[in-house]
């Protein structure tokens, strides 16, 4: 054994004290390491384990045989077991392997010269891939735990967070959930102001067996009041038929006026897609659960992005909007116009009014606005009218 390892071996018990210390410093669910003698002594002891292996393996390359995947697997496991989270398991993660690479690097530094050139290759050509390997252990355990005390719904909500978060852990997840995760997914998110579910058993059993069928995990935003759905996570149709199949279900089951956005990107990186597919939600108008209702995209309303970001334009439209606050129903009529593609006969259908009656209603809104509702011009600004006032955007 060269000189480098002989250092590492002799430092291993300091810098897995240090290890430990540094556990119970930065990670609130190893605060128990400062009052339990046994748990700190068994952190411990798998800290000392790792660098012992650590030492014995690299210097011939040799791999982490089973029995020590399993042993690295047992020590995820008893870690969720405990209630760690994934947010702490990941800076378990990172703050081990920070502090494995310190301890190289002292020892490194403390022998003359700075050592030996090919002990040093050696050890870190050995250290990525069988600490990818450990990782991988250590996250298969953590999900085994957590498939023993989770409900399947919560396990696929800590499913949507682990990839919005770009957890690794999230592949293990999937295995879990008996989902795959793809090289891209859509984030849909489905807004519904005021609504919890929290306590309501009815609608999380409903909404549990909408995540089986559609194989689309969803997570429940409290704070935000919003339904948030990957996928689904298999590849979609070209024309969205099943995505729009599984948001019209997820609606119905939420049983309120909800409206939804949708966007896609890579699955290692959704955090944009979440953020645009929210602003999309907010822009779209809230509507009931129908055979239509389907997740806008950016060119659904661009218009309403666009005028949500220019206060004056917003200004503009919210003064057309009070014209037509006399009514009677005129939002409602515009809503239902538009949506139908000005086929008159297939909206007064829609809204259960002969079709003079619906004539009447649009010379109404020409009377009040002074434009035209089947004009060019009118379509433009009356449709963008319309929909920020059924977004819920001004209150």
């Amino acid at each position: 054994m060269g000189s480098l390892f002989l250092e590492l071996s002799r430092q291993a018990a300091a810098n897995a004290r240090r290890e430990v210390e540094a556990y119970a410093r930065e990670i609130p669910e190893f605060e128990i390491l400062g009052r339990s003698r046994r748990a700190r002594d068994e952190t411990m002891e798998y800290s000392v384990w790792l660098r012992r292996r650590t030492i014995d393996l690299s210097p011939d390359n040799d791999a982490l045989s089973g029995d020590d995947l399993g042993y690295i697997a047992s020590i995820g496991e008893a870690r969720a077991v405990a209630g760690m989270s994934l947010h702490s398991r990941q800076r378990v993660l990172r703050l081990h392997t920070e502090l494995m690479l310190r301890d190289i690097n002292e020892a490194t530094v403390a022998q003359r010269g700075g050592g030996d050139v090919d002990e040093l290759m050696r050890i870190m050509t050995w250290f990525a891939p069988q600490g990818e390997r450990g990782i991988v252990a250590y996250s298969r355990g953590f999900v085994t735990a957590l498939r023993r005390r989770m409900p399947y719904a919560e396990q696929a909500a800590l499913l949507v967070r682990s990839l919005l978060d770009a957890e690794p852990l999230a592949a293990e997840l999937a295995t879990a959930v008996g989902m795959e995760v793809p090289e891209r997914c859509a984030v849909t998110v489905i807004r519904v102001p005021g609504l919890s579910i929290a306590g309501d058993p009815g609608l999380e059993g409903e909404l549990e067996a909408l995540v089986k069928t559609h194989q689309m995990p969803v997570l429940w935003d409290t704070e935000g009041g919003e339904l948030i759905a990957l996928g689904p996570l298999q590849q979609t149709e070209p024309d969205g038929s099943r995505l729009s199949a599984a948001v019209r279900d997820f609606a119905e089951a939420l049983g309120r006026p909800c409206a939804a956005g949708t966007a896609s990107g890579p699955s290692a990186e959704l955090g944009d897609a979440l953020e645009q597919a929210r602003r999309i939600s907010r822009a779209a108008p809230l509507r009931p659960a129908s055979a239509r209702m389907r997740a806008h995209t950016v060119p659904d309303v661009f218009v309403e992005l666009a005028v949500a970001e220019t206060p004056s334009a917003d200004d503009w439209l919210r003064t057309v909007a009070r014209r037509l606050d006399p009514g009677p129903d005129l939002f409602v009529t515009l809503d239902a116009y538009y949506r139908h593609d000005m086929q008159r006969g297939a909206a007064s259908a829609a809204l259960n009014v002969h079709v003079r009656t619906l004539d009447y209603r649009l010379r109404r809104v020409r009377e009040l606005t002074g434009i035209d509702p089947g004009s060019t011009h009118g379509v433009r600004v009356l449709s963008a009218v319309v929909n920020r006032r059924l977004s819920g955007a001004w209150r």
